[in-house]
């Protein structure tokens, strides 16, 4: 008896045999499948997507592109499949953080969201559900890095050898980071806006009660959730520790498919769900997000409010740091006197480089001097959510070359993402002589990066 696995490598392999018929000069083939990793098939059309992208991106490969871009995509669906395996998770709010960043940065370099709609010839939400999949996969393949080089880690003492050792040319350029300190203020939804939200879900409520329409179809119609609203708002089995803990709490209680929950506030807007099925300590809903839309009244309020701070400040009525402490809205800088933290799989530091600030505030702080306090601008957070803000410069180190007194922080993050990279180089490998691969005779010449693609 053939198992469901080994009938997808069958199957996957008679295609290929099929495909590799097909003279290469034939210009009738749409498409084909040009690499099988395990059960997943790589498409000759996967292949010039990720080129043409690379290419808008402005990326330069060390290696011929023909030869790159597939092992690139091959070694991708290797994490993918062993993020599965092990039960690594991301969740949809992560993946709709990421979206909206993304999107208020195309809004930022295009000009409007009108204009971006214009030119991608697709509205906002078909811009985010197109957008969907690739993110979430990249988060994953991040995540699954993250879970592989947990345990690496290196000492001073090998930090100090590296060092020591390197060229005088081969020593690092530290490019030149900041200190940032916010004061953020939320724009209020008005009552009446939250009302007419609630008002909505009733009705959504209602017309899954009578039979008028399923819950399934209305998700797609108006869900603001992109990931899910396509599912029929359906999300995978999760844990309650991946869920926002509002939604959790209504999510875990529910046990009767027919039914659906009193409308649910998070930090993303207002829900309803329905329960589908629960598997040990996960849980698998549909739900309806609906997001109360903020005015421009309600803006132009915040940022009046924060000229009105900022100008208290510089006239030394109390300090910036009381002020981030007493009115700011920012949890995650609130407690820590408006001071942003860098965050990574490196740990955490209050330094960043400019591109790894929020595009907003990298703009506004490019070009001013240390203690100045800016004028209020407006930002999407990382929850997706528009919140206006003053920031300070606290701090600035302009660009060099580093030395091991000064930045060993820098040159120990060096080592251990060397140790790192080398890691993931040796699982990389490892995985490959485990898993099932064919590749097309077209590639069989390639000078790959990892070892063992041929066979």
């Amino acid at each position: 008896m053939v198992g469901k696995s080994s009938r997808s490598w069958i199957l996957l392999s008679l295609l290929f045999v099929h495909l590799s018929f097909i003279p290469t000069y034939a210009q009738n083939v749409v498409d084909e499948v040009v690499w099988v990793v395990g059960d997943e098939a790589i498409l000759k059309s996967d292949i010039e997507v990720t080129r043409i992208q690379a290419a808008m991106e402005g990326v330069r490969w060390e290696r011929n592109p023909d030869c790159a871009i597939p092992e690139q995509i091959a070694v991708q669906k290797l994490f993918l499949h062993q993020a599965a395996i092990d039960s690594i998770e991301v969740t949809e709010s992560e993946v709709n953080s990421q979206i909206e960043a993304r999107l208020e940065y195309m809004i930022s370099q295009i000009g409007s969201r009108e204009k971006l709609e214009e030119y991608r010839k697709q509205s906002l939400s078909q811009i985010r559900a197109s957008m969907h999949d690739d993110l979430k996969d990249q988060l994953m393949i991040q995540r699954m890095k993250e879970h592989l080089v947990k345990g690496v880690t290196v000492t001073p003492a090998e930090v100090r050898r590296y060092f020591k050792d390197l060229p005088l040319d081969s020593i690092p350029f530290v490019p030149t980071e900041v200190e940032v300190q916010i004061i953020a203020q939320t724009p209020r939804v008005t009552p009446e806006e939250i009302n007419r939200v609630k008002d909505e879900l009733r009705d959504y409520t209602d017309r899954v009660t009578r039979g008028e329409a399923t819950f399934q179809t209305l998700a797609r119609l108006y869900s603001q959730d992109p990931g899910s609203a396509r599912r029929g708002g359906e999300l995978d089995y999760t844990g309650r520790g991946m869920l926002d803990p509002a939604f959790a709490a209504v999510a875990f209680n529910l046990t009767d498919p027919k039914k659906i929950s009193k409308i649910v506030e998070s930090e993303f807007g207002y829900h309803i769900i329905q329960y589908v099925d629960k598997r040990g300590d996960k849980i698998k809903v549909r739900h309806i997000l609906l997001k109360p839309e903020v005015s421009d009244s309600a803006i132009n309020a915040s940022l009046a409010r924060l000229d009105s701070v900022a100008m208290d400040i510089r006239e030394g009525k109390f300090t910036f740091e009381d002020g981030a402490s007493y009115i700011s809205d920012d949890k995650d800088t609130r407690n820590n006197r408006g001071l942003m933290a860098n965050r990574s799989e490196m740990g955490q530091t209050s330094r960043f480089q400019l591109q790894d600030l929020p595009a907003e505030v990298a703009r506004v702080v490019d070009t001013m001097k240390v203690g100045q306090i800016s004028q209020p601008f407006t930002m999407i957070n990382d929850r997706g959510k528009t919140v206006c803000v003053i920031a300070k410069l606290k701090s600035r180190s302009e660009g060099h070359k580093a030395t091991i007194t000064e930045d060993f922080q820098v040159m120990k993050n060096l080592v251990l993402e060397k140790r790192r990279n080398e890691a993931i180089h040796k699982w990389v490998v490892n995985k490959i002589k485990n898993t099932y691969v064919r590749i097309n005779e077209n590639y069989k010449d390639c000078d790959f990066e990892y070892q063992g693609w041929i066979r």
